[in-house]
C-alpha cells in the first residue's frame, strides 16, 4: 500500500508504532526521530520532546519542509533538516528513520564499512557513510546527508547514527532493523575471525527474494505483535 492511500490518522498511528517498536529493539533510545510524507508540502514527524517508548500519535506533528510548525502540540525535533533536506532531494522517499543504534555506529566509530553478512542486510548494501559525527540540524549538513545518501535506501552517519527510507512507514523500519542486525553480526563475527561476505549473484538473489511488500509487512508485523 502507497503512502497516498493512506489517511494522515493512519500515518500519526504507523508512526507512533514504528518509534515504539524501535525503541523496544533497542535501535531508537531517548533520541531518535521518524517521518512520513503526506504531500509534496507537508511532513509528519515525532515532536522533539515527546518519550519515545510511550509515543502516541498525539506526539506527531506536521511541518512543511522548511520546519515550520503546521499543525501538533509540540515542535519536530532539531534534527528536522534531517528529514526536509532527504525529501527534497528524494521525490520517491515517504518515509524516513534515523536512529543512533550501537553496532551500525560501532562500524563507522571505527571506520570499518558495512558488509553483506546477513541476508536481509544485504539489501541495504553498499551502505554510504557521511564523513561527519555533527548533528543534521541545518540546511547544509542535510545538503551534505542527502548527497552521501543518493538514490540508496541507507546511510551511515560517521559516529553518530543512521538513517533508512522507505516508500512507506513499514518498509523504513523494516529497513532500519536489518541493517541493525547485519552490523552486529558483522561485528560479532569480527571478533573471531573475517565474516564471509555475500558474492555479487548472491546480493542478486536476495534482492530478488527478499525485497517484496509481503516480507516486510511481515517483519513488521512481528514487533507489532510485541507492542501487547
Amino acid at each position: 500500500m502507497s503512502e497516498s492511500t493512506v489517511s494522515a490518522t493512519e500515518l500519526k498511528q504507523q508512526l507512533s508504532d514504528c518509534i515504539r517498536m524501535l525503541e523496544r529493539a533497542d535501535i531508537i533510545d531517548y533520541n531518535g526521530h521518524c517521518s512520513a510524507r503526506l504531500d509534496e508540502e507537508r511532513v509528519l514527524i515525532n515532536v522533539g520532546s515527546c518519550q519515545r517508548s510511550s509515543v502516541t500519535p498525539d506526539d506527531i506533528c506536521t511541518i512543511d519542509l522548511d520546519g515550520r510548525l503546521i499543525e501538533g502540540r509540540g515542535n519536530p525535533p532539531l534534527e528536522f533538516h534531517l528529514h526536509c533536506g532527504i525529501y527534497r532531494a528524494r521525490p520517491d522517499a515517504r518515509a524516513i528513520v534515523h536512529a543512533h543504534p550501537k553496532w551500525s555506529t560501532f562500524l563507522s566509530m571505527v571506520g570499518e564499512s558495512y558488509k553483506p553478512v546477513y541476508a536481509q542486510g544485504s539489501l541495504l548494501y553498499p551502505v554510504p557513510v557521511l564523513d561527519s559525527p555533527n548533528s543534521i540540524n541545518n540546511r547544509p549538513m542535510a545538503e551534505r546527508l542527502a548527497a552521501t545518501l543518493g538514490a540508496r535506501p541507507a546511510a551511515l552517519m560517521k559516529s553518530h547514527g543512521a538513517v533508512t527510507v522507505g516508500r512507506n512507514v513499514v518498509e523504513a523500519f523494516v529497513l532500519a532493523n536489518y541493517l541493525e542486525e547485519n552490523a552486529y553480526r558483522q561485528y560479532m563475527a569480527l571478533q573471531i575471525g573475517k565474516p564471509y561476505c555475500f558474492s555479487d549473484e548472491e546480493l542478486a538473489l536476495c534482492r530478488e527474494k527478499l525485497w517484496t511488500a509481503s516480507l516486510f509487512k511481515r517483519t513488521w508485523d512481528h514487533f507489532h505483535a510485541k507492542l501487547g
